[in-house]
């Protein structure tokens, strides 16, 4: 989402907007408090380096927006979130621009995992190869009911997952799981990906349906239901934490619980507790 201010274009948070040859391939846009990234690219929602750049810049946009509480990413259409990087683009281009794809695609999923608010990947479709690695760099992925299947086939390529894939589906799985979907290469329903915990939930209806499922899903997040500050500081909590020692880990959750107990929101949830009354939460 942009805006023309004294003549240029500017992102939400004031930064310039930048631009770009070819075609939108990430749509953005605000429903209350969450934004939504989908993305755009069909038949299949493949990426390519633009399309990472511009997934990048709408993560930043959210990131800096302060009327965004909670992010929904999602794929275009009724058949793919994505099935991960464009073969296409990877066939016409030197080992050298492969090897920077790899680094961006990764810096743009750790920031996506970083952002202190809330995300969602809502799977609207097949999730396969980089489609599922990048959902795995959300914090809650839900899935619709018979829309397609999971996996990480990349080995029949001759390649690893190398967008994360191999370190943040062990994290979910465990090792000896993750090596042998990886090295099968074999994709999996929604309903066996529930039952390894890949995915938090399914649910059933039509792909519209779905889409209004999940937007009122990532409404229960936002102000006033909940303190969007608390909702981040536990993401950050346990995305940061799980990654350090514990006395490091725990040192973190003191700091970000200290945050907590000075922001209005606290109080309001502790008056609402002794007063016997729903908390009205302002984001403040």
């Amino acid at each position: 989402m942009s805006s023309a201010v004294n003549g240029a274009t500017q992102t939400p948070f004031g930064r310039e907007a930048r631009s770009f040859d070819g075609k939108r391939v990430i749509n953005y846009s605000k429903d209350g408090h969450v934004a939504i990234i989908e993305m755009d690219d069909p038949p299949a929602n493949t990426y390519t380096h633009e399309m990472m750049r511009q997934l990048d810049d709408a993560i930043l946009d959210a990131r800096f927006d302060g009327d965004v509480e909670v992010i929904l990413l999602a794929g275009k259409g009724e058949k793919f979130f994505s099935a991960g990087a464009n073969i296409g683009m990877l066939n016409s281009v030197t080992p050298e621009f492969k090897y920077m794809f790899c680094l961006h695609a990764n810096e743009t999923l750790l920031r996506l995992e970083q952002t202190p608010k809330l995300v969602i990947a809502a799977l609207n479709g097949h999730t396969v190869g980089g489609g599922l690695e990048i959902a795995m760099a959300a914090d809650i992925r839900i899935a619709r009911q018979d829309a397609g299947k999971i996996g990480l086939p990349e080995v029949a390529l001759g390649v690893l997952p190398g967008t994360g894939g191999t370190q943040r589906l062990a994290r979910l799985v465990g090792k000896s799981r993750s090596i042998e979907l990886m090295v099968t290469g074999k994709t999996v329903s929604f309903e066996q990906a529930l039952d390894w915990g890949i995915i938090n939930d399914i649910y059933e209806g039509s792909a519209q349906e779905f889409r209004e499922q999940m937007l009122d899903y990532a409404r229960q997040f936002c102000t006033p239901n909940k303190a969007p500050m608390a909702v981040g500081h536990i993401k950050r909590s346990v995305q940061t934490g799980a990654e350090l020692p514990l006395q490091d880990a725990l040192a973190l959750e003191r700091e970000l619980q200290s945050l907590l107990f000075k922001s209005e929101d606290a109080k309001e949830g502790i008056a609402a507790y002794n007063e016997k009354r729903v908390a009205k939460f302002k984001n403040k």
